[in-house]
């Protein structure tokens, strides 16, 4: 039995080692391209995402390619580090496009990373994917939020310029991916709710907008197993929620009941030291994924209450 052939680019990363092992798992054939191969039960290649190499030849006769390349955004936004983070994920989603018109044997489905930070900051209705607007002209916006809606706009145009006939093509606006994986999202979170901290952020009504890491895995094997399905889809669980009631369904889950709150300026501060951005916190993403529900895709865990639970116990059982 042939084995389906999935290559992961910028695979590395948390989501990239969360659907490296899931596909490993599941007896496919997985290849993470990466700057730093290392040592996985997986096959890693070394990759230039500035140039096509012998890395190009993963591509011919794969089944599916999902890029997540681009440098972290887990810093401050100083001009060298806009620079990078920009040109990292334009640059490796053009010579992608350039290796996978040029395969003989192209992948039938290209997955592309995207952000459903590309919405504006939202309290009024939710942003789904046929009536979402695009932030960016924000009355009083911070630059740094600006600056990841532009981002954002020219990672998606340098995808879906790209001339690849043969391959379809989604570009995945994705929420925070909530696993227990060390150092990642909910680690952070729950780090803050572990030593008293993890009460309100800001206002505590800006939205929160996330996806458990069974529902994003799922949704990935939807997306490839619906060749209906391209353009822009949107990643995030139905049921976003106030950050407020975010951090109290998280402190639940832990089994706490007290949070020290964190005003703006108290944010804006810790971020400076931590040396990265408050957006994160404080920009309200209120995001759904229409087109996956209209699909008929079901959520394991739409609420987050519950899935704050699973993630607790799980974060327990492997500490």
């Amino acid at each position: 039995m042939v084995k389906p052939r999935t290559v992961i680019t910028g695979g590395s990363g948390q989501i990239g080692q969360i659907l490296a092992r899931h596909f490993h798992a599941h007896a496919h054939d997985v290849i993470v391209l990466a700057r730093h191969p290392d040592t996985m039960p997986w096959r890693t290649v070394l990759w230039d995402p500035r140039s096509i190499g012998t890395w190009s030849r993963e591509l011919d006769g794969a089944d599916f390619v999902i890029n997540l390349a681009g440098r972290s955004v887990n810093c401050r936004y100083t001009p060298a580090n806009r620079r990078e983070i920009k040109e990292s994920r334009v640059q490796s989603t053009r010579i992608l496009g350039e290796a996978i018109a040029a395969a003989t044997h192209p992948p039938t489905l290209w997955i592309n990373a995207s952000t459903a930070t590309i919405y504006r900051h939202a309290f009024d209705r939710a942003m789904n994917e046929h009536t979402g607007e695009l932030g960016g002209n924000e009355p009083g916006a911070p630059s740094t939020w600006n600056f990841s809606i532009d981002v954002a706009r020219t990672w998606e145009r340098a995808f879906f310029e790209s001339s690849t006939p043969d391959t379809r093509k989604v570009a995945i606006r994705t929420a925070m991916v909530m696993s227990p994986d060390r150092d990642g999202v909910f680690d952070t979170l729950l780090r803050l709710v572990r030593f008293g901290l993890g009460g309100t952020s800001g206002s505590g009504q800006q939205y929160v907008s996330w996806v458990h890491d069974t529902d994003f895995v799922s949704a990935i094997e939807f997306l490839v197993a619906h060749s209906e399905l391209k353009g822009v889809v949107n990643i995030s669980s139905p049921e976003p929620l106030p950050n407020r009631e975010f951090m109290r369904a998280l402190r639940r889950a832990w089994g706490t009941w007290a949070g020290l709150p964190a005003s703006r300026w108290m944010l804006e501060i810790g971020a400076v030291f931590l040396r990265t951005e408050t957006e994160l916190i404080l920009k309200s993403r209120r995001v759904v994924p229409t087109r996956l529900l209209e699909a008929g895709f079901e959520f394991r865990f739409p609420a987050w209450a519950g899935a704050a639970r699973d993630l607790v116990s799980r974060w327990r059982e492997s500490r």
